[in-house]
């Protein structure tokens, strides 16, 4: 399902019917054509700008953003007048492209991997093409395990499941190749695969603490590995930062053709998302109870707080090793073209965040 969230306060859900084919993908393609070729004026009256959020504390400044209403303030500033902002609540890469590309969402926070599959897919035509806008957030991706008899990725068997929210195409999907590459050989990449299950990060972590639904791991990010490793019966067999180094997990991206005729709105965005970044930093309390009024676990603000001091979770616009995937997907055959260097993918006006976000 897809959960939508507008300003007024209102929910309700839509089904997503989104798929994985090259035939689906295809003709959502020609959907987004046919959106993005609709008369500007349209936009400019309904004045909805459509967001997608996750799950887990990755998306934490995006939650800060709907929380403070910071959209609405930058676009005003912007001279946009009154802006309504509609949150839709996805989770998975494919869903989020899918969404994308079928002309409903305007800005989309996905894992980076997502991004750059679409990228280089849509790349060359017209109203389609997407460009990124930002980063987004950095921590680490730890698979987690039920199963004593479970130390390394070798003993994984063919009974086993490990949960991630899109099989293939979702962040936690292609980190978890990247590190089956990188542990077993790059040939091997590919061997978890098989025992991959799709399911949504809440319902997986309840599937692994209850031993439900035959998960024996789940491969996720705070507060769903927090919560996990709590459980005595669960432990890490590993993690992304140890394997990988601190790649930026998520980013946010926009089609082109809005940018390139509506560029108040994506410097309203970088705005908001830059301060929404420094109210972090600055009201880590705050931002947490942000986060648990939010979220559907029973968790404290001092255990938010906690999980916010950990070294490896930051938040930046600023993105870091993009190129790690970009190598990756392309070596693998997930795409067939690559940039150069990574912000060859970005909107320039990123560049003006260089200065005070770089590591």
């Amino acid at each position: 399902m897809i959960t939508r969230t507008t300003t007024d306060g209102k929910m309700r859900e839509e089904a997503s019917g989104v798929g994985t084919t090259c035939a689906r993908r295809r003709a959502l393609i020609a959907a987004g054509l046919a959106a993005a070729c609709a008369p500007r004026w349209a936009f400019a009256a309904m004045r909805t700008v459509r967001i997608s959020k996750g799950y887990g504390l990755l998306y934490l400044p995006l939650l800060v953003m709907e929380k403070l209403r910071l959209f609405e303030r930058y676009a005003s500033q912007q001279g946009l007048g009154n802006v309504t902002v509609d949150w839709v609540l996805l989770d998975g890469g494919n869903s989020v492209d899918d969404a994308m590309m079928a002309g409903t969402l305007d800005f989309a926070a996905v894992g980076a991997p997502g991004f750059i599959e679409l990228w280089a897919r849509a790349r060359g035509i017209p109203n389609v093409e997407v460009i990124g806008i930002s980063g987004l957030s950095t921590t680490s991706l730890s698979l987690n395990t039920n199963q004593q008899r479970i130390t390394s990725l070798d003993d994984f068997t063919a009974s086993d499941r490990i949960a991630v929210p899109g099989i293939r195409t979702s962040l936690s999907a292609v980190v978890l190749q990247m590190i089956a590459g990188r542990m077993l050989g790059q040939q091997h990449f590919a061997r978890l695969d098989a025992i991959t299950v799709a399911l949504p990060h809440p319902q997986a972590l309840r599937a692994l603490v209850g031993r439900e639904q035959g998960i024996t791991a789940h491969f996720t990010s705070p507060p769903f590995s927090t919560v996990e490793l709590q459980d005595p019966g669960i432990h890490r067999v590993t993690d992304s930062i140890d394997v990988l180094g601190p790649l930026t997990l998520d980013v946010v991206y926009a089609p082109r053709h809005l940018v390139e005729t509506e560029p108040a709105l994506a410097h309203a965005f970088l705005g908001a998302l830059d301060e929404a970044n420094r109210f972090i930093d600055q009201e880590r309390r705050s931002a947490a109870g942000i986060y648990v009024a939010s979220s559907a676990l029973r968790l404290s603000e001092d255990s938010v707080i906690r999980m916010l001091a950990e070294p490896q979770t930051r938040f930046s616009v600023w993105p870091e090793q993009l190129m790690e995937y970009v190598d990756f997907l392309y070596i693998v055959g997930t795409i067939k073209t690559k940039p150069r260097v990574w912000n060859e993918m970005f909107w320039p006006a990123l560049a003006g965040f260089r200065s005070s976000h770089a590591a």
